[in-house]
């Protein structure tokens, strides 16, 4: 009895028909086909168009904001300055190929 109940309660849900739901189709109808391509390239533009006005403006903005922000010009105190000596440091003569 209990394997009759999950052989029918199998048969009632179908997950072929659920896929099925969200699978892209073509229309049949050629004009329909035109709209939907048209739909198509149309969403396409609006996003290109969104896409680089919201770039333009970060960067817009970036520049903005890096030109009047106003920083301290560098200022070099007398305790800050080290001084060293520098040595040249030949390459080594055996190198491990990439």
């Amino acid at each position: 009895m209990i394997n009759r109940t999950f052989r029918s309660a199998h048969a009632r849900f179908d997950a072929s028909q659920f896929g099925a739901l969200f699978a892209p189709r073509k229309p049949r109808h050629p004009l329909a086909r035109v709209a939907v391509g048209l739909l198509g390239l149309a969403l396409l533009a609006v996003l290109l168009v969104v896409g680089v006005v919201v770039g333009t403006a970060m960067l817009a903005l970036g520049l903005a904001r890096r030109l009047l922000s106003r920083r301290p010009a560098a200022q070099v105190r007398p305790g800050s300055i080290v001084d060293a000596e520098y040595r040249v440091v030949d390459k080594p003569a055996h190198t491990l190929p990439y």
